[in-house]
């Protein structure tokens, strides 16, 4: 337990240097960007999209409280700036809570696949299946049983591809030193 009080308390830290704000600022606009135009939504209850990707970048380096805060900034300024029914807290909630998981598995750790691999399957498991699905039934009034398969499926699907995906960024921008001198960097 005082390991992870650590942990978000350097997580907070690194919310007092400029540059890793502005790092974080660049994710920011990347998540919103991606929300937008690498995002399809498939009827009303299911979305395909990659705006993950700088969440678990920013949770890998900067620790899940600056994880948590750049992915319900990003929920938020998606909402803001193009905004898609009535905005539903819960989805923030969720997504602070992802970008939590990332920070908490990935951060002072150096890049493995195995890490990514944990990394996701929590956050497709308890975020997108399990407390997604809870919003759609409230914001819906769905049967929580009735939406389940369909999004079993599309995350069955999504899983090993957001995995590889973020794996090889990842991966790619620890080779070319993108995350040189940043806290928690990949090796």
């Amino acid at each position: 337990m005082k390991k992870m009080r650590q942990m978000f308390a350097d997580s907070l830290g690194e919310l007092q240097d400029v540059r890793k704000l502005s790092v974080m600022a660049m994710m920011l606009a990347l998540a919103v960007v991606l929300g937008f135009y690498a995002t399809v939504q498939v009827g009303d209850f299911l979305k395909i999209g990659f705006a993950f990707i700088p969440n678990e970048l920013t949770g890998m380096l900067f620790g899940p409280a600056a994880g948590g805060l750049l992915a319900a900034l990003a929920d938020i300024a998606k909402y803001l700036v193009k905004p898609v029914g009535a905005f539903f807290p819960g989805f923030t909630v969720s997504a602070l809570l992802g970008g939590v998981i990332y920070g908490v598995v990935l951060y002072k750790r150096p890049l493995s696949l195995k890490r990514v691999i944990v990394a996701n399957t929590l956050v497709t498991v308890f975020v997108n299946l399990l407390l997604n699905t809870y919003w759609l039934t409230v914001l819906y009034g769905s049967a929580f049983g009735a939406l389940l398969p369909a999004r079993i499926l599309k995350e069955a699907i999504l899983l090993p591809i957001d995995i590889l995906l973020y794996y090889a960024i990842a991966r790619v921008l620890g080779r070319a030193r993108a995350f040189h001198g940043l806290q928690g960097a990949a090796k």
